[in-house]
């Protein structure tokens, strides 16, 4: 009977708290939706044919775990990428990486952390999965503001003794959703020596990694390869969704010591959804050819270009270092969604639906994020509505 009580105070979830603000207004020009993060860039042209040649699979039970094949890619991958040397038993395929930073704390999390609840970090603005893992597993969720002061990145080392000492997780999302702020080598140092010191794991999503601006973002498993952490210490996530554009495919994986991915297939091995065996061949050869991500990079990389020149001397505005969002700023989200949707037909999404209040505040209220996952003329069409509806 305790578990209704833990999802009782659950704010509405993000799509229909947006439904119930803009589904009642007429659109004020050909509808532009800039809300949802689903990649629109073409995936790979030889995918279809990889599911025809091994259609076959399809009669087959899928490998939970993920097959030696993609395993196997799955780590090449993060050599080619961040010099990471790691074997299978630190690799294990996910349905996607939601299913992953879920499941990742029902395994992962005691019960108690020295005789007390424990406490799961999150960085508000955040996923809401990360908040539904705390809650499913019994832990406190403490949401971490991530502000403009903190670079958008959650500032781990300003909590106290008391919830450190009881913290068993922390997520970190790098390049963060939804501000694009990527972690620094520095920055992952230190939240790495402060679980060591504090005996927590972090949960590094690192699902955007390979859309960036400039430099490559470094990694939180690489860092503490660097350091000589603990292996357990760190678990990270990477997903096809943004990699490839292949959203729909629901392929990824996660990475750890070898101990965290035993308990992770633990799970997975009673209650996981393998991915088909077609399409697991298709991952494999996606983590394992880098020069369609690269392509698709570049194109987003014009896009960054494309926001700086249409909101470039707006008071506020900060091009994202990576990801394929804008956080751009605005007196009230909720207003400005309403407004851009009723004059120019621009749907955006208010921050605060992506943050959780605290002491009467949201790190989101004067935020409203935008998609750029367009094709790019109709990328630049809808930003440059937008600027001259809410900043003119």
């Amino acid at each position: 009977m305790m578990y209704p009580e833990r999802f009782s105070n659950l704010p509405e979830a993000t799509w229909p708290r947006l439904r119930g603000l803009l589904d009642s207004i007429t659109p004020g020009d050909t509808p532009n939706v800039m809300t949802i993060g689903e990649p629109r860039h073409d995936f790979p042209e030889w995918v279809p044919d990889v599911i025809a040649q091994t259609s076959d699979l399809f009669g087959k039970y899928p490998s939970n775990e993920g097959t030696p094949e993609l395993l196997d890619a799955s780590v090449g991958f993060l050599k080619r990428r961040y010099g990471v040397d790691v074997g299978r038993e630190n690799v294990v395929t996910l349905n996607g990486t939601r299913e992953g930073l879920y499941n990742a704390a029902m395994v992962l999390c005691p019960e108690q952390k020295n005789g007390q609840k424990p406490i799961i970090l999150t960085p508000n603005p955040f996923y809401q999965v990360y908040m539904l893992a705390a809650l499913s597993v019994g832990a406190e969720p403490v949401y971490v503001p991530v502000r403009a002061e903190t670079q958008f990145l959650p500032d781990l080392m300003s909590m106290s003794e008391d919830v450190l000492s009881r913290t068993a997780i922390a997520y970190v999302c790098s390049p963060s959703n939804p501000q694009g702020a990527i972690a620094s080598c520095d920055y992952w140092r230190d939240v790495i020596g402060l679980a060591e010191e504090y005996d927590f794991k972090i949960f590094a999503d690192e699902c955007y990694s390979e859309i960036y601006r400039n430099d490559a973002p470094v990694g939180a498993m690489q860092v503490a390869q660097e350091m000589g952490a603990d292996p357990e210490r760190v678990v990270i996530f990477h997903s096809l969704s943004k990699r490839s554009n292949l959203p729909g495919l629901r392929s990824g994986f996660a990475a750890s010591g070898s101990e965290n991915i035993k308990q992770i297939r633990m799970l997975r091995a009673y209650a996981g959804a393998p991915v088909p065996m077609p399409l697991q061949a298709v991952a494999a050869r996606a983590w394992a050819d880098d020069a369609h991500s690269d392509a698709n990079r570049a194109l987003y990389q014009e896009k960054y270009a494309i926001a700086d020149q249409v909101f470039g001397g707006i008071q506020g505005f900060q091009g994202p270092e990576g990801g394929f969002f804008l956080w751009l700023p605005v007196d009230n989200g909720e207003d400005a969604a309403v407004k851009a949707w009723r004059e120019v037909g621009v749907k955006t999404l208010p921050g605060a639906y992506l943050s959780k209040e605290e002491n009467g505040t949201s790190p989101g209220h004067g935020y409203v994020r935008v998609a750029m996952v367009a094709e790019k003329q109709e990328m630049q069409r809808g930003l440059i509505a937008l600027r001259d509806c809410l900043y003119r």
